[in-house]
């Protein structure tokens, strides 16, 4: 006589059935639930025949293993959380490859979400994360309080910062040369004949940015160049704001010759303006961008490599989590000036 297929039950109201569970699979396979749970963990002790009838019954009912009850037991989820500022900024996108790569590696899911440069938001995230019992966070912060995450840390929930530090706690961080970088970049401006060298970049409370003008202005420093307050511009990368900012400071009498954009958004929209302006302007932006070669001229930049960052703070993660770390500590990876064209332009005037 066939047999007739399963079904499953509904609950009242749900067009979704009830997942199957290892006594359907048991049921089907005319097995017992200790069979079954050999197959679905990989352990010896079952017959090939055996075997090849659990997972056919695993696949005919789509079957998927549930893993809380091996949390409960082994109490770690292989999972580990990821908070960036913004899953949109390409930035982001080759950080958050290399971290999943290594999760990956080390057999465990990534969750990632966005905080979208708002404290608040930030530590909902991370602390929904943590309740869904991560074992490990990677954390590029929003805000500069990250005391909230002290209950966590002393929990066993190993995190570690990256492109800023973390705010009022001790906790491992890897960031780019900021300063160096940027400081690299405007000195290179200045070995071109620019002395009028205007600066644009993001929020003066973010760590990135404020590391960024300090190298502008140590660099405007060494070479003896008193920086006007009219050549600094700092604030949401917003396309009308970075606009603005950068049309006022080709308008002066005095205009700037050059300007070094504190990050990729921000000389996107430079690149803008300075396409309709009349004489030539020389650039250089931190932060590569993609087609930055395919422009005339093409875009100078100071390259930070985000798949580094990523990659050395996953890394640096699993080895909290395998006990081989002892003492916080702050990594600092290399930039890279590239040179294409427009940070080479001589002075207009």
């Amino acid at each position: 006589m066939p047999e007739t297929p399963r079904r499953t039950h509904r609950l009242p109201g749900s067009r979704y059935g009830n997942r199957p569970t290892m006594k359907d699979v048991a049921a089907r396979a005319g097995v017992g639930l200790k069979t079954v749970s050999r197959v679905v963990n990989g352990e010896p002790g079952v017959t090939p025949e055996t075997e090849r009838r659990v997972q056919e019954s695993i696949e005919a009912l789509g079957f998927r293993r549930n893993d809380s009850a091996r949390v409960l037991r082994k109490g770690r989820t292989a999972s580990v959380g990821l908070v960036l500022e913004d899953l949109s900024d390409p930035f982001y996108g080759p950080l958050s490859r290399a971290v999943e790569e290594v999760a990956r590696a080390h057999g465990a899911l990534l969750i990632n979400g966005s905080s979208a440069e708002d404290a608040e938001r930030e530590q909902e995230l991370v602390l929904a994360l943590c309740a869904r019992r991560v074992d490990g966070l990677v954390v590029i912060p929003a805000g500069d309080d990250h005391r909230y995450l002290e209950p966590e840390l002393r929990a066993g929930v190993a995190t570690v910062f990256v492109d800023r530090p973390a705010g009022r706690i001790d906790a491992d961080v890897v960031v780019s040369d900021n300063y160096g970088g940027a400081r690299d970049g405007v000195a290179h401006l200045i070995a071109h004949g620019h002395r009028r060298i205007g600066f644009i970049g993001d929020m003066p409370g973010i760590h990135t940015a404020s590391e960024r003008l300090r190298g502008y202005r140590a660099a405007m420093e060494d070479a003896g160049i008193p920086v006007e307050d009219s050549w600094m511009s700092l604030g949401v990368t917003d396309p009308e704001r970075v606009r603005r900012a950068t049309e006022e400071m080709l308008s002066r009498p005095d205009p700037v010759t050059a300007v070094f954009t504190g990050n990729n958004r921000v000389t996107v929209t430079v690149i803008r303006v300075l396409s309709e302006c009349s004489r030539p302007v020389a650039l250089v932006g931190f932060d590569d961008i993609e087609l930055a070669d395919l422009l005339r001229p093409g875009l100078t930049v100071v390259a930070q490599d985000s798949a580094a960052l990523g990659r050395t703070a996953a890394e640096r993660l699993f080895r909290q989590l395998d006990g081989t770390l002892l003492a916080p500590e702050r990594i600092e990876l290399p930039t890279k000036l590239i040179t294409r064209g427009s940070g080479e332009l001589p002075p207009a005037d």
